[in-house]
C-alpha cells in the first residue's frame, strides 16, 4: 500500500493527467429542454475522497460509476472553507464576499438568508417547476414563519435540519417538516429518513419538472453510523476513522439508490445529477484526514483558504451527457445561473456565478477571470488563472502585525508549498487590489413576482432583476376569478411591471390564488407563476 507522503508526491505529479480530451463542440442534443435537477450536497467530504480522483481505502463504486458515465470536473471549487457560506454561495450564486451570509456562527445567533435573496429554488419554482430542500438546510433561526425557512426561499417541500447546530446530531430528537415538528425520539438515523423522502418525493413528482436539492449531513462529525464500520470494523484505524469511512461508503451507496429510483420512475434521461461537497474534508472528533489522503495532493483542509479547504468533488451525470472530464475551473456559484439557462429562464444580472451548461457536453462556456473567497476578519482568497493570492488577518497566528500575504503559481504548484509573495511583489499587490474589489454589498437587483393586498386590492408586481429587457409583458390573477390587464410593451432590466385586481368585498379569499406574469425575453416566451392556498393582508412573493 502506498502511504500518505509517497502517494501525495505521485498524486500531485499526475493531477494533470487525470483529465481525458475533450470532445468537439457539438449542438446541445442531450439535456433536454427544462431537465429535472437533482443537486445532491455532501458534507465535509474531500476532494480525495472518492475513488475517481485517486482514494484507495474508502470504497466508492457508485460515484466512481457516475464519474465515468458523466461529467467529473477536476477543478470545482466551494463557496467558503466551511458550511454556512459556501451553502448561501450555491443557493444565491454571490461568493462569500457579496453574499448575505459569509461566515459559520461562532457563539451568537447565525445571520439568516433573507428575503430579497433569491435562491435557485425560488428561481425554478417560478418556472413552475416542484421544488424540495431535503436534509441540512443550515441557516438559522429553528422556526418556522420566517424568511429564512425554505419554504420562504422557494421549497414547496422540506424536511430536514434547520439550524446550522441541529444537523450535527445524527439521531435527533425532531425534524422539520415544512412549518412543523416531527418528533423522533432520537430513535431513527437521520441520513435514511432523507434518503427515503428523497425517493419518496421523485415518485409523487407529478407531470411538472422538479427540483430536489438533497443536502445529506455525511460525512460531517461525529462519525456516527447504525452499528459497527461495516466493511471497515477489521481495519487497523481508529474508530472515528472506521466511521468515517463507513459513512463516505453510505453516502455512496445513498446516492446509487437515488440514481436507481430515477431509472425505475423512467425519468433518469430527463434528469441532470449535480453532486459535489460544500467544503475541504474535516479534522474533527479524531478523524485524521491525512490517513485517506481525503485531500489528495492539495494543502489544507476545512476552513483554510488552500485549495484542500475550498476545491471539491463536482460530478454532473445524465445518461444524456456524453463521459468527458472537464478542467476549467468553475464554483459553486456558477450553480444558479447554469440551472436557469438549463430551465430557459433569464438569468438574473449582478451575480458572480456564471452558467457552466456549456461544460456539461464539451461545447464550451466562458472562463471566470477570478474567483474570490472571503472569511470576515479571518483570512481572503483570489484565483486569478494559474496565480492565487492569499491573505491572512493580522490576529492570525503568524500573520504578524500587519497580516500576511502569500502568491502561489497553481499551475506549477498544485499543492501550494512554494509561496512567490516576496518574489512577486507587484502581482500579488494587483491581486489583492482586486479582491478588495470584489468585496461589498449585494449587487444584485430585485427578481421576481410578488403580489400583496392594498387598500382592498390585490397588487402584483414583476421585477425584471436579468440583464435583458423583456417584452409584452402581461399581468394576470385568479382570484378566484380571472383577470388579466393590458400587456405592458417592454420592462427594461431594473424596472418593474405593476397592476392591480380587484379583490371580492368579502374579505380575505379562502384559496386557491394563481399570480401569472407572460413576456418575451430574448426571442423566448415564458411563464412566472405563483400559487397559493388561500391570501390575506400579509404580502404573498416569490
Amino acid at each position: 500500500m502506498i502511504t500518505g507522503p509517497s502517494r501525495r508526491a505521485m498524486l500531485a505529479g499526475t493531477l494533470a493527467s487525470l483529465a481525458v480530451p475533450a470532445p468537439p463542440a457539438e449542438a446541445e442534443a442531450g439535456l433536454p429542454h427544462r431537465p429535472n435537477v437533482v443537486v445532491i450536497l455532501a458534507d465535509d467530504l474531500g476532494w480525495g475522497e472518492i475513488g475517481s480522483q485517486g482514494q484507495r481505502l474508502i470504497h466508492t463504486p457508485n460515484l466512481d460509476r457516475l464519474a465515468r458515465e458523466g461529467v467529473r470536473f477536476t477543478t470545482a471549487y466551494s463557496g467558503a472553507p466551511l458550511c454556512a457560506p459556501s451553502r448561501c454561495a450555491l443557493l444565491t450564486g454571490l461568493h462569500a464576499g457579496h453574499g448575505t451570509v459569509r461566515e459559520n456562527p461562532e457563539g451568537g445567533e447565525q445571520r439568516a438568508l433573507t428575503a430579497a435573496d433569491l435562491t435557485f429554488a425560488e428561481l425554478l419554482r417560478l418556472a413552475g417547476y416542484r421544488t424540495a430542500c431535503i436534509g441540512k438546510w443550515g441557516f438559522g433561526p429553528d422556526r418556522a414563519g420566517q424568511d429564512s425557512h425554505p419554504n420562504a426561499r422557494g421549497f414547496d417541500e422540506f424536511f430536514g435540519y434547520i439550524g446550522h447546530k441541529h444537523a450535527h446530531q445524527y439521531y435527533p430528537r425532531y425534524l422539520w417538516h415544512n412549518g412543523r415538528k416531527v418528533w423522533l425520539g432520537g430513535r431513527s438515523y437521520a441520513p435514511d429518513l432523507f434518503r427515503e423522502r428523497a425517493a419518496d418525493f421523485i415518485r409523487r413528482r407529478g407531470r411538472a419538472p422538479f427540483l430536489l436539492y438533497l443536502a445529506d449531513i455525511l460525512p460531517h462529525s461525529p462519525s456516527v453510523v447504525p452499528g459497527d464500520a461495516g466493511r471497515y470494523r477489521d481495519e487497523p484505524w481508529s474508530g472515528p476513522n472506521r466511521r468515517h469511512a463507513a459513512q463516505v461508503s453510505r453516502l455512496d451507496a445513498d446516492v446509487a439508490a437515488l440514481v436507481r429510483t430515477l431509472r425505475a420512475e423512467g425519468v433518469a434521461r430527463s434528469t441532470l445529477v449535480l453532486f459535489t461537497s460544500d467544503n475541504g474534508p474535516h479534522s474533527e472528533k479524531g478523524v485524521t484526514p491525512e490517513l485517506f489522503d481525503s485531500n489528495g495532493p492539495l494543502r489544507g483542509d476545512k476552513r483554510d483558504l488552500y485549495e484542500g479547504g475550498i476545491r471539491v468533488p463536482l460530478i454532473a451525470w445524465s445518461p444524456a451527457l456524453r463521459p468527458r472530464v472537464e478542467e476549467q475551473p468553475v464554483a459553486s456559484w456558477d450553480v444558479l445561473p447554469t440551472l436557469a439557462d438549463l430551465a430557459g429562464i433569464p438569468v438574473p444580472a449582478h451575480l458572480d456565478g456564471r452558467s457552466f451548461r456549456g461544460l456539461l457536453t464539451g461545447a464550451g462556456a466562458p472562463a471566470h477571470d477570478h474567483l474570490v473567497w472571503n472569511r470576515p476578519r479571518k483570512s481572503q482568497a483570489i484565483r486569478r488563472g494559474r496565480w492565487k493570492a492569499i491573505r491572512f488577518a493580522p490576529h492570525i497566528a503568524g500573520a504578524g502585525p500587519g497580516g500576511r500575504t502569500e502568491l502561489y503559481d497553481l499551475a506549477a504548484d498544485p499543492a501550494e508549498r512554494h509561496d512567490l509573495a516576496a518574489v512577486r511583489p507587484a502581482l500579488a499587490g494587483e491581486l489583492l487590489a482586486l479582491l478588495d474589489r470584489e468585496i461589498g454589498a449585494d449587487p444584485r437587483t430585485p427578481y421576481g413576482l410578488r403580489a400583496r393586498v392594498r387598500d382592498g386590492r390585490l397588487v402584483v408586481t414583476l421585477r425584471n432583476g436579468s440583464g435583458v429587457p423583456w417584452h409584452d409583458v402581461r399581468l394576470g390573477v385568479r382570484a378566484p376569478h380571472r383577470h388579466e390587464v393590458p400587456p405592458v410593451a417592454r420592462v427594461d432590466p431594473g424596472t418593474a411591471a405593476e397592476a392591480t385586481f380587484p379583490l371580492p368585498a368579502a374579505g380575505p379569499i379562502a384559496g386557491p390564488v394563481t399570480v401569472r406574469a407572460r413576456f418575451r425575453a430574448e426571442g423566448r416566451s415564458h411563464t412566472f407563476t405563483v400559487v397559493r392556498g388561500g391570501l390575506t393582508s400579509r404580502e404573498v412573493s416569490l
